[in-house]
């Protein structure tokens, strides 16, 4: 048959709008990841404190089942804001590990491959595909951070009343600001990486190094100039003071150093040394440092080509 006898018609199927075009890369992305069962053993392993918090939450109003387990109820964790800092302090560390294991080639493999120009030829703009990459982490990190974080506290609150939920309401707000001010930074400093380093290992040791290596010289400067200022450079140390700014928990001085020393006029004398913790708003202008930082090497690296001098 000749070609010029074929009809041709438009595209019937099914169009996506431009605000859900991007949600095409992390759906075919986290059914790359659950491919994994190493990744999907830890991501179960994940859920065990959420367990842990949740049985803790039934046992303070159960009062046959602590007959039973024959446990004192005052030694049981009161479920108040510390308890759901600690939660969201434990579940951030694992947010973290399933970062270091999924991020790392999420950028950097488009890039080996020269696959950018593919995706940004499509209806997709560099932001929508940035974004695209950052829910694959974002969904994760959400389903061990503020998802079981809230379903928890709304566990708590079904059980004590609604004269605890109205008394504790600004919690709920807590554990999701908290929650997302750690997944958004995770995600950009993970891409900035992966944009970066091409070889997962070197990336995934690289997001390892941004966290522990500042820390160290962070608590080398807290003795050596007897201060609390090295936190700042601790990514972990400036997460754990907003988390608990977000729950009423900070405090700016965090304990005292005394002792003595030997003057030749006064013979003895004695000092008191204050450790103040930097100000909340510091901790935040960091993150906020860092995140500009990251947003403005994604905007360099992701590219539909690359030139080269």
């Amino acid at each position: 048959m000749a070609v010029y006898e074929h009809l041709y018609g438009a595209y019937e199927g099914e169009s996506h709008t431009p605000l859900s075009r991007f949600l095409v890369i992390p759906r075919y992305a986290l059914r790359e990841v659950f491919k994994s069962k190493l990744f999907t053993t830890i991501f179960i392993l994940c859920f065990i404190y959420p367990l842990i918090a949740t049985i803790l939450v039934y046992l303070h109003h159960n009062v046959n089942a602590l007959a039973l387990l024959q446990i004192n109820i005052q030694e049981l964790l009161p479920i108040d804001n510390s308890f759901f800092r600690t939660f969201l302090e434990v579940q951030g560390g694992f947010a973290f590990i399933l970062t270091v294991l999924v991020a790392p080639p999420l950028i950097s493999r488009d890039l080996s491959n020269n696959a950018l120009p593919l995706y940004l030829s499509r209806p997709l703009s560099r932001t929508e595909y940035v974004l695209g990459k950052m829910m694959v982490i974002a969904f994760l990190l959400s389903m061990m951070t503020w998802v079981p974080g809230l379903l928890i506290f709304i566990f708590q609150a079904s059980l004590a009343g609604v004269g605890w939920l109205w008394s504790n309401l600004w919690m709920a707000w807590a554990i999701f600001a908290g929650s997302m001010a750690w997944i958004i930074l995770l995600s950009l400093l993970a891409l900035a990486v992966s944009s970066l380093v091409k070889w997962r290992v070197v990336a995934s040791g690289a997001l390892i190094g941004l966290f522990f290596v500042p820390s160290a010289f962070g608590e080398i400067i807290n003795n050596l100039f007897l201060t609390r200022a090295g936190h700042l450079i601790s990514l972990w140390a400036t997460m754990n003071s907003i988390w608990r700014g977000l729950f009423g928990l900070f405090e700016r001085q965090t304990g005292s150093i005394q002792g003595t020393v030997t003057n030749p006029i006064y013979d003895k004398q004695f000092f008191n040394i204050a450790l103040l913790e930097p100000p909340l708003w510091a901790s935040w202008l960091v993150v906020g440092i860092v995140c500009a930082i990251c947003v403005w090497l994604l905007s360099y690296k992701v590219r539909a080509y690359e030139v080269i001098k």
